[in-house]
């Protein structure tokens, strides 16, 4: 399956914010945004034409960028949200944050959503007891999301714990810091997910 093997801190300044890719580098003096906030490549300095779909374009790039998503599975995601009832761009925004790699994130469990992925990958969690390791996954209200046991005293695991004083885990998440778990009590709103983009104009692209 492909994969992004470039530097991550291009995508940030491609899209032109931070889109926290690399943990706690982001809030700290050597974000690549804050040193050069201009996109990267030969070009990047030149004043680019914006047009309607471009601004739809980096929309959508900047969310599934900052989800992890290839197209492909940007484009299954957003046919879901479509078929859903309710606003499509606020079923994208929520099918997106109830993926499992993200609420391990949430529940600073992980230090970023490139690690969460791997940890889910490597089977170091499990939902409701069974272990699941698909980031994709998509946990429900009531769920309870735990490190194994045998993989309770990870290095990546232990330090995003101790650094999570600087990221606020969300209300509709609870996490228990000593059992290493958190559950899913609600569905989150779109003022809580908080993400750097307009989702409406990512429905007018895909609607074009």
């Amino acid at each position: 399956m492909a994969r992004y093997l470039d530097p991550s801190c291009k995508l940030c300044r491609r899209e032109g914010t931070k889109l926290f890719l690399k943990g706690s580098r982001c809030l700290s003096p050597k974000c690549a945004i804050d040193r050069r906030s201009y996109p990267p490549g030969q070009h990047g300095q030149a004043r680019i034409r914006s047009s309607e779909y471009n601004v739809q374009l980096r929309e959508k790039q900047k969310l599934r960028r900052i989800y992890g998503l290839l197209e492909r599975q940007f484009r299954q995601c957003f046919a879901r949200a479509e078929r859903s009832s309710g606003v499509t761009g606020e079923n994208l925004l929520t099918s997106l944050e109830l993926r499992l790699d993200n609420v391990v994130y949430r529940l600073s469990l992980a230090s970023s959503r490139k690690q969460a992925r791997m940890l889910v990958r490597q089977n170091h969690f499990m939902v409701n007891g069974k272990g699941v390791n698909l980031p994709s996954y998509l946990v429900r209200v009531n769920d309870l999301v735990e490190v194994k046991e045998g993989s309770r005293q990870l290095a990546p695991v232990r330090l995003a714990l101790e650094g999570a004083g600087s990221r606020h885990v969300p209300d509709w998440l609870v996490l228990n810091h000593h059992a290493l778990n958190g559950r899913v009590q609600r569905l989150p709103t779109k003022e809580e997910i908080a993400v750097p983009v307009k989702e409406q104009m990512v429905v007018e692209l895909y609607s074009r």
